[in-house]
């Protein structure tokens, strides 16, 4: 194994934390994660690069491997590519939240008939986050059926972690317009960037600085893999200081194409601070989550 318990543990222990927040791992049923896989094997004929997943073990191991590496708490994105598909990964979700109890509990959404009563029915039985993915969806988040939906997680404080940028390759309602509309009528909305909308950074990071509650999660950014297909701007580090507080770890475990620790090395060369560091990996999220110390 190419990543080690040992090294990322180091890491937050280095820094003093209890461990690690990870708000972007993936955990959804086998055969729907079978298909997830199936499209990074064949990722390499779209972006012209390869996409070898790292951990592509059973559920079980990789649980086991983000409490080895001291993951104190993680999400199981998952998200429907079609109608009628929602519901039951919300029920599978529900389940593996409660056999998991380090998993954060995790829904999502499409845009469809009776979309506002499944999702009111994921946040009464205690779902903590949402997953919305506009580039495999095909769907654009300001569908008025997702009015509703938009509303209440407002309303509830409930994030949702929206993969809305244009990697690795555009869809049709990906990039920052389409936020920038949603997030105009429901400005409350905790809305988590995913990959801090790569590779549209300094958009997305200008919605941040209009919209106090938007954060950006670091998933994939800066490690040497995605430098080379979508570089972050490096005139733009001063503002992930000043936005240190609404940035959170993610990490696209277990589908990624490197070991779990070389986010956290490509974070920590960054050069903005142990302080930085500490809230980014760990503080920001337990916070946002009311994770007890």
């Amino acid at each position: 194994m190419p990543a080690t318990a040992d090294a990322v543990r180091a890491f937050h222990e280095r820094l003093g934390l209890p461990g690690l927040v990870d708000v972007h791992t993936h955990f959804m049923p086998e055969r729907v994660l079978d298909k997830v896989w199936d499209y990074f094997d064949a990722v390499g004929p779209l972006t012209g690069v390869e996409w070898p997943i790292t951990y592509r073990h059973e559920e079980e191991q990789r649980v086991a491997l983000l409490r080895e590496f001291g993951v104190r708490a993680f999400t199981s994105m998952l998200y429907p590519h079609k109608p009628a598909m929602a519901a039951w990964l919300n029920a599978w979700a529900a389940d593996f939240a409660a056999r998991t109890p380090d998993c954060l509990h995790t829904a999502t959404f499409f845009p469809e008939e009776n979309v506002a009563a499944y999702t009111a029915q994921a946040v009464a039985g205690g779902a903590r986050v949402f997953k919305a993915h506009l580039q495999v969806g095909g769907y654009d988040p300001n569908d008025s059926r997702l009015e509703p939906v938009w509303g209440l997680l407002a309303e509830a404080g409930i994030p949702a972690v929206v993969h809305c940028g244009s990697g690795p390759v555009p869809g049709k309602h990906t990039g920052p317009e389409p936020i920038a509309r949603l997030l105009a009528r429901h400005p409350r909305l905790p809305l988590i960037v995913a990959h801090m909308g790569m590779p549209e950074y300094t958009d997305f990071l200008d919605l941040a600085d209009r919209y106090p509650e938007v954060r950006l999660d670091t998933t994939m950014v800066f490690t040497d893999f995605s430098e080379r297909l979508s570089a972050f701007p490096p005139g733009e580090l001063g503002r992930l200081a000043d936005l240190g507080d609404r940035i959170l770890l993610g990490t696209d475990f277990p589908n990624i194409p490197y070991p779990y620790e070389h986010q956290l090395e490509a974070l920590e060369r960054l050069g903005l601070g142990d302080d930085w560091l500490r809230a980014v990996c760990h503080d920001n999220g337990a916070r946002l989550f009311g994770l007890t110390p």
